[in-house]
């Protein structure tokens, strides 16, 4: 139980964890980013993982000169890229096999289906728009792979995806994250992103409760 309050206690105050890592490993901090972002897109396994938050708060510690903005949005971009690209080829090469026993500790049976309901309804196109969506960020691409959408295909929307992603919550944070109100108040908004990023999920299993197991994720 402690190590879920001592996670929360990051979380609600990302910016104070952020800021003392910036200072006390330097240009580490970059690679650090880099693996968070990429565990949360890349690995199956770690949807829970900051996503959104951290890049806005990454981006007003970039505005407080601790962090070069421009590249930190290239190293988070390419983190992006090619962690989608390696869910993409686990989905891909070993999605079936996972996916066998359906009581697996690891994938979330109804989580995968839920996905494939949303995949299926969007198509192409939910790669990019499971980018903005925590949990659907890292199961897309998982189940994309695992339907064998064309490689080329499924680049481009990854990398539309991820620079939009990376570029429009980093760039938010670069200019907005340090005005006095919202520097005073960046737990609660921090707050705010997940809540905004996690509705259309809660949002669609609402609807899948209430409609019954037809109903699609919207």
């Amino acid at each position: 139980m402690d190590w879920l309050i001592s996670a929360l206690d990051v979380v609600l105050h990302l910016n104070r964890y952020l800021a003392d890592w910036t200072a006390l490993y330097g240009v580490w901090i970059y690679g650090i980013l880099f693996v968070v972002v990429f565990a949360e897109t890349g690995l199956v396994v770690t949807p829970f993982l900051p996503g959104d938050s951290l890049l806005f708060i990454a981006g007003s510690i970039a505005a407080s000169g601790g962090i070069d903005v421009h590249l930190l949005v290239l190293v988070l971009f390419c983190a992006a890229v090619l962690g989608n690209t390696v869910n993409y080829e686990i989905g891909r090469f070993l999605g079936a096999r996972l996916f066998v026993d359906r009581d697996s500790r690891w994938l979330n049976p109804q989580h995968i289906e839920r996905t494939h309901q949303f995949f299926a309804r969007w198509g192409g196109l939910a790669v990019f728009l499971a980018r903005f969506i925590p949990f659907l960020r890292t199961y897309v691409p998982f189940v994309a792979g695992m339907g064998a959408m064309p490689r080329l295909h499924y680049l481009g929307y990854t990398l539309f995806g991820a620079a939009a992603w990376v570029g429009a919550l980093t760039y938010l944070g670069y200019f907005f994250g340090n005005i006095p109100w919202i520097k005073a108040n960046q737990g609660v908004l921090v707050l705010g992103i997940i809540v905004a990023s996690l509705l259309p999920v809660i949002i669609g299993l609402l609807r899948a409760r209430l409609s019954g197991p037809e109903a699609k994720v919207p």
